[in-house]
């Protein structure tokens, strides 16, 4: 073909060099007779003889330039039609169906070389097969935008419960876990910050953990879901993160497909089963937590877990997962908890009131004591273990005395520094306290710990030198209220802001 295309311009080039020698010819025959053989235009002025001699000369060059322009086109047209693939769409007769390819499945096209007429002849008949080849049969689908999803949906189609253990209680399960660390990955912790870990639990689905750079913040939630045999999910959060897509994945308008990530999986398969998830949000400040978790903030605060729907993609499609609803939101799996680890330093922004309110927050500031301990894993369900901790919270409701000592030191911080427990601070510690007690502390170390937490925590955002002048006091108060050093986390708070000052 491209022989024959060349052969094409060639005669083309040779035919237009012919004829503008001849229009030039006339030209200077012209121009030879009006000067010099006589008068062309005899009887006419001479001025009118020139300008008649002027467009003899225009006329010409005005045609050379449109056959010139005509011939370009033909020739840019040319390798737009469809003559070079063998079939030509010009000729109704030779028009073919057009099959669309799915993307998923590679076509392989053959080149053969061609050799004289004879090649040019087999090789436009090879490729009439092949088209003939890709026109029959029906058209291939590529599938689920969700890949990751639909093949959980099939590996849950014949599904049975394990075997779980529904005897353990919430002291044993602390005592074990510790055990386990300690022998098993290496791994020490207090018993103090274990229970609180589980109490933790028992608040909310959000837990930060912070603490300086090396105390077992990330190997802590790591540890739990080597415990439970559920492997923990570790999510490093990236500096330019903003909105949930970076966390749960976006649909690819020119892939057609979802984009998924592991967190995204990990919830939808949370929904078929009764695991307890652990996903760790890594360095979770060093990005606004306030941006990209937002949507995770707004729906945790719901009290029926049924509303917490995730909003996935716009609709639902027949092919779609089995667990996504109709318009296109997925369930926030009740079994999963988040667990951010953070650091205060220049690489990364404070957590805002917000997040803090929502979350319950354990400060890891030393190291544990080496020991040797024996232990194993054990599987337990989501389920036993919330209603070990809805018995705890019956069996051992805060006392009416501690209730009347938080609303009168309530009313001091109230007066003295303008900071109020307020209504999600109070639901708070009636789930927080109970279930620790259940887990092997007492009720003055619950309070002593939440209050310190959710209460004098925020006495950061006052007037440093207004109290520092008040710390005395208020120290003061604490062991009038509930007796002499019985809340040393709380007074040791507001002594390090004194000192900061």
């Amino acid at each position: 073909m491209k022989k024959h295309d060349d052969e094409k311009k060639y005669g083309k080039t040779v035919a237009l060099i012919i004829f503008m020698i001849c229009v030039f010819g006339l030209l200077i025959i012209a121009i030879s007779v009006q000067t010099d053989g006589g008068k062309l235009f005899e009887g006419l002025p001479a001025g009118i003889g020139y300008f008649l001699l002027v467009i003899m000369i225009l006329i010409p060059v005005f045609l050379i330039l449109l056959i010139i322009a005509t011939f370009k086109k033909k020739e840019s047209s040319s390798h737009l039609t469809p003559d070079y693939f063998g079939v030509n769409f010009n000729r109704a007769e030779e028009k073919k169906p057009i099959r669309r390819i799915d993307k998923a499945k590679p076509v392989h096209i053959r080149v053969t070389p061609m050799a004289g007429g004879d090649g040019k002849e087999k090789d436009e008949e090879e490729r009439e097969e092949r088209e003939e080849e890709q026109t029959e049969g029906p058209l291939e689908e590529g599938g689920s935008r969700f890949y990751m999803l639909t093949e959980i949906d099939k590996s849950y189609e014949n599904y049975e419960r394990p075997e779980y253990n529904e005897n353990i209680g919430l002291r044993e399960l602390c005592e074990e876990f510790r055990k386990f660390s300690a022998g098993e990955l290496k791994l020490y912790y207090d018993i103090e910050d274990i229970r609180r870990f589980i109490g933790a639990m028992a608040v909310t689905k959000l837990i930060i953990l912070q603490g300086m750079s090396g105390t077992g913040k990330t190997s802590l939630a790591y540890a739990f879901g080597e415990f439970l045999r559920n492997k923990t999910v570790v999510v490093p959060i990236q500096p330019m993160w903003k909105e949930r897509t970076d966390l749960v994945g976006y649909y690819n308008e020119f892939t057609k497909k979802f984009n998924e990530t592991t967190l995204l999986y990990k919830m939808y398969e949370a929904n078929y089963n009764e695991e307890i998830y652990v996903t760790v949000l890594d360095e979770m400040n060093i990005a606004r937590v306030e941006y990209y978790f937002a949507e995770f903030l707004s729906l945790l605060e719901i009290p029926n877990p049924d509303g917490r729907n995730l909003d996935v993609v716009a609709d639902r499609r027949e092919d779609d997962p089995k667990l996504l609803q109709k318009n296109g939101k997925l369930r926030l799996p009740t079994n999963m908890w988040f667990v951010g680890t953070a650091n205060n330093d220049d690489s990364t922004f404070s957590i805002s009131d917000k997040v803090y309110d929502r979350a319950m927050v354990l400060n890891l500031d030393k190291k544990a004591t080496p020991f040797e301990a024996e232990g194993s894993s054990m599987k337990i369900s989501s389920t036993h273990l919330t209603e070990l901790m809805e018995k705890a919270q019956r069996e051992y409701e805060i006392s009416d005395r501690n209730v009347r000592r938080i609303k009168k030191l309530d009313e001091y911080m109230i007066k003295t520094f303008h900071i109020t427990f307020g209504n999600r601070i109070m639901k708070q510690i009636r789930s927080y306290v109970p279930v620790l007690v259940g887990c092997g502390g007492t009720e003055e170390e619950a309070l002593d710990d939440i209050l310190s937490r959710k209460v004098f925590r925020k006495l950061e955002s006052k007037n440093p030198v207004y109290v520092k002048q008040m710390a005395e006091g208020l120290c003061g108060y604490l062991d009038e209220l509930f007796g002499e050093d019985k809340l040393p986390l709380c007074k040791e708070t507001v002594r390090l802001i004194e000192q900061n000052v």
